[in-house]
C-alpha cells in the first residue's frame, strides 16, 4: 500500500515533517482546537470519509498560508498554479497570500473592514484579538467529490476580546459558506473558490454599526 500524501495526514503530521525554518514566528500550536473542537463542532465523520479528507485539506492549507512564509513550502496545493478568489471577485496568486494575507484576501474592503490598511501581520493580530479563544472551522456536507469538491462549512469563535474598538459580547459568532476546490490527481488544491458573506459575519462584531477608518 503506498503512503498517504502528507497533506492528507493533517496538520500534525506536516508540523513535525517542516524544517523549523520555515516558520514565521515559531511552531503553530492546535492543542486549543484539539481540545475545543469535539464538543462545538456540529457535525462528526469518520476519519477515512470524504468530507474528514476534505476537512484535513482545508485544515492544513490554513496553517501553511497562516504560518509558512514561503509558498514553495506549502504541501497542500500545487503552489504554481494555485489561485483563489470570493464571491466571483478577483483571482489572487499563492503568492498575492504570502504577502497580503489570506484575512484581507478573503474578507476584503468593506463598511466593517479595511483590508487596505493592514498588513499580512495586523490582520492577524485583529481576530486573534477578537477570538482569544479561537476560531474553529468545520465540514458541514460534502454535495460533490473530486476532481471538484463543492463542500458546505461553518466557521464559529466566542467573541471575547475587542474588535477594531468595538468591545466584546461573549456570544458565539458563527458564519457559513459554500467553497468549490479544483484539486490535482494527488488531491492538492489548484483553484478554490468561495461563497459567503463577510459584512454578515463582520456585523455581529459591530452592532451592525461600520468600523470608522481614515482613507489614507
Amino acid at each position: 500500500m503506498s503512503e498517504i500524501p502528507l497533506w492528507l495526514q493533517g496538520r500534525s503530521a506536516v508540523v513535525a515533517a517542516a524544517d523549523s525554518s520555515e516558520w514565521r514566528g515559531g511552531l503553530p500550536d492546535y492543542d486549543l482546537s484539539h481540545e475545543v473542537m469535539p464538543q462545538q463542532r456540529t457535525h462528526h465523520f469518520e476519519p477515512d470519509s470524504l468530507e474528514a479528507v476534505v476537512e484535513r485539506i482545508v485544515q492544513v492549507f490554513e496553517m501553511e498560508v497562516s504560518h509558512k512564509k514561503d509558498p514553495a513550502t506549502w504541501v497542500s496545493m500545487v503552489t504554481e498554479r494555485f489561485r483563489t478568489n470570493v464571491n466571483g471577485g478577483p483571482w489572487a496568486t499563492a503568492a498575492d497570500i504570502a504577502e497580503i494575507g489570506s484575512y484581507n484576501i478573503l474578507i476584503g474592503d468593506s463598511v466593517f473592514y479595511r483590508s487596505r490598511q493592514e498588513t499580512f501581520d495586523s490582520s492577524h493580530r485583529v481576530f486573534h484579538r477578537a477570538f482569544p479563544g479561537g476560531f474553529f472551522w468545520e465540514v458541514l456536507e460534502v454535495l460533490s467529490p473530486p476532481p471538484v469538491v463543492t463542500f458546505k462549512w461553518r466557521h464559529w469563535g466566542a467573541f471575547e476580546g475587542e474588535y477594531q474598538g468595538f468591545p466584546p459580547n461573549g456570544q458565539t459568532v458563527e458564519m457559513y459558506g459554500i467553497s468549490v476546490a479544483k484539486l490535482s490527481d494527488d488531491l492538492r488544491l489548484v483553484e478554490v473558490e468561495h461563497y459567503y458573506d463577510p459584512n454578515d459575519f463582520l456585523g455581529k462584531l459591530t452592532g451592525g454599526c461600520p468600523v470608522a477608518h481614515g482613507e489614507s
